[in-house]
């Protein structure tokens, strides 16, 4: 577990049509509220991340096709970081299997460093709504990352 990271199992209503997933509503959440909307595209065995932001919360779709492993670090432990309140998780690991056979939403807190890897022998698809837009109003603000993944003396790995 690690605290404020929401995690939402998304259940498919089937019919003769197809599915469909409720992934967002305004009375769910915890008040979660999105600024922007994107979608990727991740090809097998690729990965994405691992970073985290200092004022972003990432609300993660993964519904198919395709599976992620998904990885998330609680690196709110409050050394060299008066930005960020300590957490009583730090430290903590999660990794799950998300997407087309776990269809899941997870709100990811700043703090948390969080990237995943495509496990899947297809593209793997995944939405994500952060409540903050990527490098601020028209795109002239710093980009709010901490970039992990070329960091050599990184602990956070993913494989």
């Amino acid at each position: 577990m690690i605290k404020n990271v929401i995690i939402k199992k998304l259940t498919k209503n089937l019919d003769d049509r197809g599915w469909l997933s409720e992934v967002w509503r305004s009375d769910e959440l915890n008040g979660f509220t999105p600024e922007m909307c994107y979608v990727s595209a991740t090809k097998p065995g690729v990965i994405r991340g691992p970073h985290e932001h200092v004022k972003q919360s990432d609300c993660f779709v993964f519904l198919g096709p395709g599976t992620f492993e998904l990885h998330l670090w609680d690196h709110r432990d409050g050394v060299n970081r008066a930005d960020l309140s300590v957490s009583p998780t730090a430290g903590n690991y999660l990794k799950l299997a998300v997407g087309a056979d776990d269809p899941t939403l997870v709100i990811v807190p700043p703090g948390v460093v969080h990237g995943y890897k495509n496990i899947s022998a297809v593209d793997a698809l995944s939405i994500n709504l952060p409540n903050k837009l990527y490098a601020g109003k028209d795109k002239k603000e710093e980009v709010d990352e901490i970039r992990w993944e070329k960091n050599p003396s990184s602990p956070y790995k993913i494989n």
